[in-house]
């Protein structure tokens, strides 16, 4: 099964000539006669004449989902690839090839187990978008209420569990062969595809996460999440709120809208670090297809989301180490940087501080006080990645998708606003969530959190009080009079502090209340 499969890859490779297009990129890149003669000779026998990124993206499409969720991965990576490839490659976001409509009827009717005319008065059977797992229709429940229609490819998950196993015994191949990879740990990695990938087919869990999402982000201004109609929800179909939006890629119909496209790239960078820092649960799979900015009424200016099926969460270990490196990466502390990937873990415990604070300020420092069209993340994480080969840096597959929701982001906005400053933008916000988290402001927060605990513990605190008095008066047979005696005075100083320690947390419990009253929350 992996030899056809792998055979099927590199058949398709051909086809589209994927190949030529390899060495032709390589003779612009070096300029020799032997690339240019290699890909010359590439074209023989063949019909080429499509553009090369039409190919690639046909080459994609045929090789199915894994391979187009790459695709769309590049695509928002308009700095490093040509603007030809780019467009090309921006169609796979919610413009694949839609499979038969009659097919996708089928698939509802089997999902809710009732015909397409009992649970909507209206269903467009003309889809809407299409991408490699799914594809989407408009409709309108008997109530009058307009929706959105998701439905699954049928027989995806096969699909998917061919190519998994196909990278698996690459990564394996790999981990063999070379230390780096290794180091890398490409099978962790792809189980964490495989997971998030076969989370994507269950409609119910993406509509669970779209609900999560929803909120998190309730009373906010910064993000629409379109709200799920459970009784119409199953494992292979989804029915949501119909929104309406410009598609965040195309900026000609943002301008004309009259759209503050500079806010926007802003309000991007506090929606990711909000998600990630303050609520450990984030939308990770942010590429231009899935993002709409509402053009009327309340929703104007505003972000709206779409499409749930993959998410990331992070652990507090986690958050609290990815904002203490950020915030050192942008307050230039590299010291702090270098001992949190020691305390972490992240590389092994006899690593030098010192020289892997060098290391990691010759790759940063060049690109601070520059605006975003000036640097690329992706260039600073390649660059990162290159200096912690010597200090034997882990990978962590937990944080794959972060790495690629924030190239994404980077993409998202690159497009709106190039002389956008990343660092200046993101570092208030992370400084105000440490606040929150190890400042006063923490403090009191944890405290409310405890609140309910307390309440139940704090009534049976009196008796418990006098319990220990009592013990602590009854005379002690089996040991020195002057033992005893110590050992009363002491018996009665933890009882006196245990007794400061309830009053206090009384008074704390009530000021709570009382400064919640005060102060109720947005």
């Amino acid at each position: 099964m992996r030899i056809g499969r792998l055979s099927r890859i590199l058949f398709v490779a051909w086809r589209y000539g994927l190949d030529e297009i390899a060495a032709t990129g390589a003779h612009a890149t070096l300029g020799s006669r032997w690339t240019l003669a290699t890909a010359r000779a590439l074209r023989l026998g063949r019909q080429l004449d499509a553009p090369r990124g039409a190919r690639l993206r046909m080459a994609l499409e045929a090789l199915g989902p894994i391979f187009v969720k790459f695709g769309q991965v590049l695509s928002t990576r308009r700095d490093l690839l040509p603007a030809d490839v780019a467009e090309e490659l921006a169609q796979l976001q919610d413009n694949v090839p839609p499979f038969d409509s009659t097919l996708a009827i089928a698939e509802i009717e089997r999902g809710l187990g009732r015909s397409i005319e009992a649970v909507f008065s209206e269903f467009d059977p003309q889809p809407v978008a299409s991408a490699s797992i799914a594809q989407v229709h408009f409709a309108r429940l008997h109530d009058g209420t307009e929706v959105a229609v998701k439905v699954l490819r049928p027989g995806m998950a096969q699909v998917i569990d061919k190519d998994l196993d196909l990278l698996r015994t690459a990564g394996a191949l790999a981990m063999r062969l070379s230390a780096d990879a290794r180091r890398l740990r490409p099978l962790d990695v792809i189980e964490e595809f495989d997971h998030y990938l076969h989370d994507e087919l269950d409609l119910v869990r993406e509509a669970a996460n779209a609900n999560q999402l929803r909120r998190n982000f309730s009373g906010s201004r910064l993000l629409k999440v379109p709200e799920m109609y459970w009784d119409y929800c199953a494992t292979n179909v989804l029915v949501m709120e119909r929104v309406r939006g410009i598609p965040i890629g195309r900026m000609d119909r943002m301008a004309q809208a009259g759209i503050d496209l500079k806010r926007l790239s802003r309000e991007g960078v506090e929606i990711f670090f909000t998600q990630v820092f303050r609520h450990g649960f984030f939308h990770a799979d942010m590429h231009p297809g899935n993002i709409l900015v509402g053009d009327a009424g309340e929703d104007f200016n505003r972000y709206i989301a779409l499409d749930f099926g993959i998410v990331g969460t992070l652990s507090e270990v986690d958050k609290n180490y990815l904002a203490q490196n950020f915030l050192a990466f942008f307050r230039r502390d590299y010291r702090r940087v270098a001992e949190l990937h020691v305390e972490s873990g992240w590389v092994p415990p006899d690593t030098r501080v010192e020289e892997l604070e060098g290391a990691v300020r010759a790759v940063c420092e060049p690109f601070f006080d520059r605006p975003l069209k000036e640097i690329s993340l992706g260039l600073v994480l390649m660059r990162l990645f290159q200096a912690s080969r010597r200090f034997n840096v882990e990978i962590q597959p937990q944080l794959v998708l972060l790495q690629k929701t924030l190239l994404n982001i980077e993409g998202l906005g690159r497009q709106l606003d190039p002389d956008l400053d990343l660092w200046v933008t993101a570092k208030p916000i992370l400084e105000r969530w440490m606040s929150e988290q190890i400042g006063v402001r923490g403090f009191v927060e944890r405290l409310g959190q405890e609140a309910g605990q307390w309440a139940q513990l704090l009534p049976s605190m009196p008796r418990l009080a006098h319990r220990a008095l009592m013990r602590a008066g009854e005379p002690r047979t089996d040991a020195p009079y002057e033992a005893m005696l110590r050992q009363l005075v002491r018996e009665q100083r933890r009882t006196r502090i245990a007794l400061w320690v309830v009053v206090i947390t009384v008074a704390v419990l009530i000021g709570l209340q009382i400064w919640s009253v005060l102060h109720p929350r947005v």
